[in-house]
């Protein structure tokens, strides 16, 4: 029999390092808990940084994909297909905005979004040719490209990767002042995560998107919204900018898109921003393919049925609460929306956020750190009551 053991040795040798598992093979998966190879059992609270918001192999998700496979899976957007227009019309009424274009990782959407905005600076704003630029925060993370890192204050994500894509400006996180300073003739757009959850769940201070979307409103700036990690559901709300009302010109989705079974991301938007590409401009083999798009629709509709944002604004109401409760000397804070949440340990605790992350494998929980003093709970919404008190007593026996 092959082991966890075997396949992670040769993992090891043919795969490149760009990333640092937990030692465990995942062979089979459902709702909220996966099984390793040998047929031990780990509740899932990463939900791949919040891709399975609908939980594992959600079988209404799973049949879309079964149903679409036997038909036709790919036409390239050379020619049209049957999902590719109800898909758009259903996530924009979600969105309520106006155009849609689809992408397939949410990497691709912040790169789609960052070319709609120069191209709508310079023929809607009058941004002199090549001189637009769109203000970004410090802590974000908006994907792993040469754009993406170009907009980072991570120096990891940048070492040995320049040069770097000119026309970002980085300001502080959660000060609408800065915003509002940093502006000027030639500032297109203002990319932001209405929680910055690689950097820790970091959650700005009430009224912070509500300032910020007057700021852009006032001075004729795009606000987009990156809501690939925090939208559809994860926070409580439908999108996190929902929490305080708040309307972006553009925003961006994808993870939880397609309930974990394919890749696909969204650029949603006023009909003004994306209505200045025209065929050429921007494309993607695979991207509105009818198999991603019946597997988003029914994962869209999941989320409606399953009233799963009521689901994660109570059932992590009560989670925060109780992590709240804990007595242990390591915990110095914890903070969260919904079902995204984290728990930051002191400087000086005895054990590393990784170091956690190993002892909850053991105890049947599969969680990931963030930088080295953070954890990150993000279980797929669909998990019960019951089960999330389960987590609750071994995240306390861990931390205690």
């Amino acid at each position: 029999m092959t082991t966890s053991r075997d396949i992670i040795s040769l993992t090891d040798q043919v795969s490149a390092r760009n990333y640092r598992p937990l030692p465990i093979v995942i062979a089979r998966a459902e709702g909220v808990w996966v099984w390793d190879v040998e047929g031990k059992r780990y509740m899932d609270m990463l939900s791949a940084y919040s891709a399975l918001n609908q939980g594992h192999c959600h079988p209404r998700i799973v049949q879309a994909l079964k149903d679409q496979a036997d038909k036709v899976t790919l036409t390239s957007r050379a020619f049209h297909n049957e999902q590719l227009g109800p898909f758009l019309a259903e996530l924009l009424a979600m969105c309520r905005q106006e155009l849609a274009l689809p992408m397939n990782s949410g990497a691709e959407a912040i790169e789609t979004a960052v070319k709609a905005a120069r191209k709508w600076g310079y023929q809607i704003k009058g941004i002199a040719a090549d001189r637009a630029t769109i203000i970004v925060c410090e802590g974000n993370f908006h994907g792993r490209t040469t754009t993406a890192v170009s907009m980072s204050s991570e120096p990891q994500y940048r070492e040995g990767f320049g040069p770097f894509t000119p026309g970002f400006t980085i300001i502080p996180y959660g000060d609408a002042d800065a915003l509002a300073a940093a502006i000027d003739e030639n500032t297109a757009a203002f990319l932001v995560e209405p929680i910055q959850g690689e950097s820790g769940v970091i959650v700005p201070p009430d009224g912070y998107l509500t300032a910020v979307r007057e700021i852009c409103t006032d001075r004729n700036v795009l606000l987009m919204v990156d809501e690939i990690q925090t939208g559809l559901a994860r926070t409580g709300k439908l999108f996190a900018c929902d929490h305080e009302g708040v309307r972006p010109d553009v925003l961006v989705v994808g993870k939880a898109l397609s309930g974990g079974i394919l890749p696909v991301s969204a650029v949603a938007s006023r009909r003004d921003v994306l209505g200045v590409f025209e065929p050429g401009d921007h494309g993607s083999t695979f991207a509105g393919s009818p198999l991603a798009c019946a597997v988003a629709r029914a994962a869209l509709a999941v989320i409606r049925d399953e009233n799963l944002a009521d689901r994660a604004a109570e059932l992590g109401e009560h989670f925060r609460g109780e992590l709240l409760k804990l007595d242990s000397p390591l915990v110095a804070e914890v903070r969260g929306k919904g079902l995204l949440n984290a728990v930051e340990l002191k400087p000086d605790a005895p054990k590393t956020a990784r170091q956690c992350c190993e002892h909850l494998m053991a105890e049947g929980m599969l969680c990931k750190e963030t930088h080295d003093n953070v954890i990150r709970f993000a279980p797929p919404l669909v998990i019960a009551p019951a089960d999330l008190d389960w987590a609750l007593g071994r995240i306390a026996a861990v931390l205690a």
